[in-house]
């Protein structure tokens, strides 16, 4: 099979030829149709993600495809099934086996490209929003990264919650994006003060954040008593360090949220979850937003368009 394999860090991986991967017990191999790439994905090709596999290793984390094989006495989806699962790795790939109890049977009618862009995204800002912060109709919904992977799907997830959104994006281009997917009110992160033009709506409820950096800061000083603040990522390259104190006197709750680590100690909150996005995708509610999509023998190509933040919502690497 091909497959683009990272064998050093911060070196230049390439598709090559590997033998096709045997499932163990409790595994399916998958004939992997498509692959969400996630900003995780760049990390691990520096070595710098928590979850980073030992070299060598192929990278890719979401994937779509067709159940290909089981191993022994594995008990999962019948060989032919259209599935989605959250793999870790694995995903550059042409096949890939994984455990048969991440995977998720597909809705008739979405296609493989969207089922590897609606994992990660959806369900990250589902279970931040829904499980997490507990946002309730009414509330003000402030999406730092509006335009990207996660930002459009917290957009779209905090409407569907009955929220107000405030999108806050870089120039006009992604802020039109922003504003297709309902948000309410949009910020320029290049030209506007953030922190002003918030306040100036009512101030903020709920902060979902896969930024860092300056942009949680003057997110931190726009939040009405009460709120909660989710750091989903720091794609912006800054940890920002809380007050404590600040916290305190605004009574102010910070939650984390990395969704991967649920499949590991509470996958029911994932598998509730992604019952609620299917059914929603079905009604027509939901609709990955795809701007970039390229074949395997391109994915140092596609790498370098998310590290070149030129994408809006996903970019997928397909198999055909």
């Amino acid at each position: 099979m091909r497959a683009f394999l990272t064998e050093a860090f911060d070196s230049p991986a390439k598709v090559q030829e590997l033998p096709k991967p045997i499932p163990d017990k409790g595994e399916a191999r998958i004939r992997i149709k498509a692959c969400a790439l996630n900003f995780a994905d760049l990390l691990m090709q520096k070595g710098t993600y928590q979850d980073t596999p030992a070299l060598p290793f192929v990278g890719g984390l979401e994937i779509a495809g067709i159940v290909d094989d089981l191993g022994p006495d594995t008990d999962g989806p019948t060989i032919g099934a259209r599935v989605a699962a959250f793999g870790g790795k694995g995903g550059f790939a042409e096949f890939g086996c994984i455990d048969a109890n991440r995977m998720v049977i597909l809705p008739d009618d979405m296609s493989f490209e969207d089922a590897a862009a609606f994992q990660v995204a959806y369900g990250t800002s589902h279970v931040a929003l829904n499980y997490r912060a507990q946002m309730q109709p009414g509330e003000t919904l402030l999406v730092l990264g509006a335009a990207g992977g996660v930002g459009l799907t917290a957009i779209e997830v905090g409407k569907l919650m009955g929220a107000r959104v405030i999108a806050c994006a870089r120039g006009a281009e992604k802020l039109e994006i922003a504003g297709q997917a309902g948000a309410d009110h949009l910020i320029d992160s290049d030209t506007q003060d953030i922190r002003a033009e918030v306040l100036a709506l009512g101030g903020t409820d709920v902060v979902y954040d896969p930024i860092g950096g300056d942009q949680w800061k003057a997110a931190f000083r726009a939040c009405n008593p009460d709120a909660r603040l989710i750091p989903i990522g720091f794609a912006g390259g800054e940890v920002p360090q809380i007050p404590a104190n600040h916290v305190m006197v605004k009574n102010l709750t910070i939650l984390g949220v990395y969704w991967g680590a649920y499949l590991k100690f509470k996958p029911q909150v994932v598998t509730d979850s992604m019952r609620t996005l299917f059914d929603w995708y079905s009604d027509g509610k939901l609709k990955p937003h795809i701007s970039h999509r390229f074949p395997l023998e391109d994915t140092a190509e596609a790498l370098a368009t998310l590290k070149a933040r030129k994408s809006t919502g996903k970019v997928v690497v397909t198999m055909d």
